[in-house]
Parts: structure tokens; C-alpha cells; sequence
């Protein structure tokens, strides 16, 4: 029987990427192999109740909504993830999946937007990168970088620029909170003329850091 350890199943608003502001079920799995230093879930690092696949599925029609985020930790931490997404992109749900892009998301169900968040300096983890998974990116997916200072700044415009990223996809750029200057990123990216979309974590104006919103 398939089972998955999932941390929490929420019915909120998008807090970020494309569908920002959409009535949104979150799938929220538990594990993360990787220890970012501005990491703001590591509640969902351990614990977590198992599930069966048909009773994710049923908490995720609870809902009624047409969204739904596959998140962490990192859920592709556990293989049993892209089954999940199959199963929910099968059930005709618009999915998308939230992933460190440490680990292979060749696997990934065609159907579900990666968003595949690029590790930079103030990270600590920026080493474990799977440089590869670019390869894998389609126009739908997103690429996001989370920019806490000014190296991270640098980092991402020199990665964007190497892997020809807004060629491939969308390309996000999320001030870190509490480190990154929301009005002077934005300043940035219009000084260079960046092909990026500038995001804010609409969740946390909302809500603040409240779990489960």
C-alpha cells in the first residue's frame, strides 16, 4: 500500500509563484535532506503521520479547490511523491510541486509545474545543487531564488545568465525575510533590467510566520 508521511494538508491562499493569491490545497511532506540556514519549515524536518494515497486524495477534495501545492520539507525526499503527483494531476487538479532542485525531478509527472528553487551562498546549501535538473525545466516550470544579500544577488544573475534560464521558464526572485530589503531588490532587478518576476511572500504579509497558513 503506497503511503507517504505527510506534516500537514491546508486549504489556503498561494503565498508566491505564478498562482500568488489562488485558493490553494497544500500537501505538506514531511523530510528534508538539506539544512538551509534561512529555512522557515524545519517543523516539518521530523514527525509527521503516515497516509494512504486515497486519504491525501479525499483531504485534498475536501476542499473543492482547483490548486493544489506539493511541498516540504522536500517531498521528493520520499519516492512515493511522484505518485502523488500523478494521482492528483490525474484527478484534474492544476499541481505544482515545491522542490530544494537537490534531488532528481526527471520522474516528475509532465503535467505538474516544478518549481525548483536554486540554492544561493547565504543558503549553506548551495553546494548541493543538481545542476542537471535545468535540463528537465519546461516552459510552464519556475525557477526561484531566494536573494539574501548582495552575493546571493550576484549568484543568481550569473546563474540565470549561464543556464539561460528565462529562455527555458519563468525565473522568481523572493527577498529572503528579515535579511533582503524587499524595495531595494526591486530596485535592483529594474536597474539591470532583469527578465525576472519580483515575489513577495503573500502568505507571511497575511499571516505572518503562523504554520498551517
Amino acid at each position: 500500500m503506497n503511503t507517504l508521511r505527510i506534516t500537514e494538508i491546508f486549504y489556503s491562499l498561494q503565498g508566491e509563484t505564478r498562482s500568488v493569491g489562488c485558493p490553494t490545497v497544500f500537501v505538506r511532506l514531511t523530510g528534508c535532506p538539506l539544512r538551509c540556514h534561512y529555512c522557515d519549515t524545519a517543523y516539518a524536518f521530523s514527525g509527521g503521520t503516515r497516509m494512504v494515497l486515497e486519504q491525501i486524495l479525499q483531504r485534498v477534495a475536501s476542499y473543492g479547490a482547483h490548486y493544489v501545492t506539493v511541498t516540504g520539507g522536500e517531498p521528493l525526499a520520499q519516492p512515493e511523491c511522484l505518485t502523488l503527483l500523478e494521482c492528483l494531476a490525474d484527478a484534474g487538479y492544476e499541481v505544482s510541486l515545491e522542490t530544494s532542485g537537490a534531488l532528481d525531478v526527471a520522474g516528475v509527472d509532465p503535467r505538474v509545474v516544478k518549481v525548483l528553487d536554486l540554492k544561493g551562498p547565504s543558503s549553506g546549501e548551495a553546494q548541493r545543487n543538481c545542476y542537471g535538473n535545468i535540463d528537465h525545466l519546461l516552459p510552464h516550470d519556475q525557477v526561484k531564488f531566494v536573494v539574501a544579500d548582495e552575493e546571493d544577488y550576484q549568484w543568481a544573475k550569473a546563474a540565470m545568465e549561464r543556464y539561460e534560464l528565462a529562455r527555458r521558464c519563468e525565473v522568481l526572485f523572493s527577498p529572503c525575510a528579515g535579511r533582503q530589503n524587499p524595495t531595494e531588490l526591486a530596485d535592483k532587478i529594474l536597474r539591470d533590467r532583469l527578465p525576472v518576476r519580483l515575489q513577495l511572500q503573500l502568505h507571511k504579509l497575511l499571516w505572518g510566520n503562523e504554520p498551517g497558513r
